[in-house]
């Protein structure tokens, strides 16, 4: 019996499945995060509230879902991502009201120079400041508990990764690196110590430039490859420990 084409086989309700992307960055001593106004005029859920930038999987268009996750990020935003990182997938009967849907949730990293602008759906861009788990506006779908998981892998991966450093810009003194370590850490870290262990495993090169500083000018530096990031063998002490 000859059989039948996969496809024949597949006549059955399939989930809304889409792609958000959790977008951070710095400004001053403030962790921000990315998010988009959804329209309030093509009849879609939560309209006018604050989300993640993302959308539904083009099968033509969409390579893989990192490739969703990249021109989501562009279409929606402007932007182009310096990391950009898997964090996890998540589905249900009653996260979408037009019925079963799953999104794959990934998580980006940009300069506190990166400036947004609002496109495809979305009704305005903005930078949110990060408190604590999330932000102080109500985000759309489950998007909250998708912000708050970003978070805290985030936070974790900085303890021991160089993860930071795709928040400065190109180039970059120590001082500015340490401040973005400390920045989504939450607190101060020890300087010589913080010096010596970026130093070491020679994450940055130096620039034949000086910054000018509040006491003597600085060094600047960049990133020795900076398409991917630098693991440390224990994670990162706070100040005076």
């Amino acid at each position: 019996m000859k059989k039948q084409p996969l496809a024949a086989n597949l006549d059955f309700p399939r989930p809304y499945t889409t792609v958000d992307v959790a977008i951070f960055s710095v400004a001053g001593d403030a962790l921000r995060v990315l998010l988009v106004e959804r329209s309030r005029e093509d009849g879609g859920p939560f309209a006018g509230c604050w989300a993640l930038p993302g959308g539904f999987i083009d099968i033509e268009r969409d390579a893989d879902l990192r490739h969703c996750a990249l021109r989501k990020l562009r279409e929606k935003t402007g932007l182009a991502a310096g990391y950009l990182e898997q964090l996890g997938s998540w589905g249900s009967a009653t996260r979408d009201p037009r019925g079963w849907s799953a999104t794959h949730a990934y998580f980006a990293l940009l300069p506190a120079a990166a400036e947004p602008r609002a496109g495809a759906n979305a009704a305005e861009v903005c930078w949110f400041p990060v408190i604590g788990k999330g932000v102080r506006v109500r985000l759309a779908f489950d998007h909250a508990e998708i912000l708050a998981a970003a978070l805290e892998r985030l936070r974790n991966k900085v303890e021991y990764t160089s993860l930071p450093a795709f928040l400065v810009p190109k180039e970059f003194t120590l001082t500015e690196l340490q401040r973005a370590y400390e920045t989504v850490l939450g607190r101060r870290l020890e300087k010589s110590a913080f010096r010596t262990r970026v130093l070491a495993t020679r994450l940055v090169e130096p620039v034949d430039k000086l910054r000018a500083g509040p006491n003597r000018p600085a060094r600047v530096y960049r990133l020795s490859n900076p398409g991917a990031p630098v693991f440390f063998a224990r994670p990162f002490s706070p100040r005076g420990k």
